[in-house]
């Protein structure tokens, strides 16, 4: 007994002198952010800037805009023939990703490239592409096109002119295996976040997990905005999406980033979603493909994920709150207390 209480009392003399630090970089063409406890800053930036080398070492796996990353050299090859073999990361990813293309009956697509660059396109210009390129496009996408050999680790693109963008799925990665590093090295009490996407560890001291605020849905002039959420998670991912910052705005229509690859389209359903996952991967491309799909399919899918979600949709002149059974056991404070 006099043992466990002094290993008791030695953990909490250790926490105790640990401090919080957090650091910023640009990585994957966005903001990520490390905070950890550590006992200083010498190892606390020690930490961050080996937690940020392995962010970019997956940006030169999963890089759509540069030319010599992995998967742009994988692009490449389509209507080629070849079997190009893949690094451990980006078959994980691929075999992730393909998975889930199947599950949402196409709502998420790995080899949609052509047209995500095509509404790139259209969002810097201000003006809707035409029919004839869209339709043009979407014959270059097709996630069955896309052949992954478990034998040999490797990956064929049956039709020419495809191109790859993992953009929904990768940053989640990216922030789960960051964190990862900082657990190798014995500092688990981090969270790592990614523009939206964020990775938690270990809670903080004194607490039962970080506490992450998810914005409200931005409405209209005389709509009620509806409330921030807090959540408090630890040991999970969590992810939102949505139209708020990259849109295209035509006639007062919204069309979103996020892409409807069965259609071609992107979605025009002004949303924001939110997931809860066991790691941030997860969470990352379930919130894209739950912003396509709907609180009514989008429901299942998460439940054969183990995942959570939140839904604000702004399907008329009204703000609807829609989650799945679970969510609310996330909230801070909790709902009965």
């Amino acid at each position: 007994m006099r043992a466990l209480l002094l290993l008791i009392a030695c953990t909490a003399m250790l926490r105790a002198e640990t401090q919080k630090f957090a650091y910023e970089k640009a990585e994957m063409g966005i903001r990520f952010t490390v905070t950890l406890f550590a006992e200083n800053e010498e190892t606390a930036k020690r930490l961050a800037d080996g937690a940020f080398a392995r962010i970019a070492e997956l940006n030169k796996i999963f890089s759509d805009y540069e030319d010599d990353s992995e998967l742009s050299r994988l692009s490449r090859t389509s209507g080629t023939d070849a079997k190009v073999p893949l690094s451990a990361p980006l078959w994980h990813v691929l075999e992730r990703s393909i998975r889930l293309a199947e599950e949402s009956g196409g709502a998420f697509d790995p080899t949609c490239g052509p047209l995500t660059a095509t509404w790139r396109r259209a969002r810097r210009k201000g003006e809707l592409p035409s029919p004839a390129l869209v339709e043009e496009m979407k014959a270059r996408c097709g996630w069955r096109k896309l052949r992954l050999l478990p034998d040999e680790k490797s990956a064929l693109l049956a039709s020419p002119d495809m191109r790859l963008d993992l953009g929904a799925i990768a940053k989640g990665y990216a922030c789960d295996e960051a964190l990862r590093f900082l657990r190798e090295k014995g500092h688990g009490v981090a969270l790592v976040a990614g523009a939206g996407d964020m990775a938690a560890g270990e809670p903080p001291p004194g607490r039962k997990g970080w506490r992450i605020a998810i914005d409200a849905l931005d409405t209209a002039d005389g709509i009620a905005k509806p409330d921030t959420v807090i959540v408090e998670i630890a040991n999970c991912g969590i992810a939102t999406s949505g139209d708020r910052f990259q849109r295209l705005e035509i006639e007062g229509k919204r069309y979103s980033h996020i892409l409807d690859l069965r259609t071609g389209v992107p979605v025009t359903d002004h949303s924001l979603v939110s997931v809860i996952a066991p790691d941030c991967m997860t969470a990352d491309s379930l919130s894209t493909t739950l912003s396509v799909l709907g609180p009514k399919d989008g429901s299942v899918l998460a439940a054969k994920y183990n995942a959570v979600a939140r839904w604000q949709r702004q399907p008329a002149q009204e703000v609807e709150i829609i989650a799945t059974p679970g969510w609310e056991k996330w909230i801070f404070p909790e709902p009965s207390k």
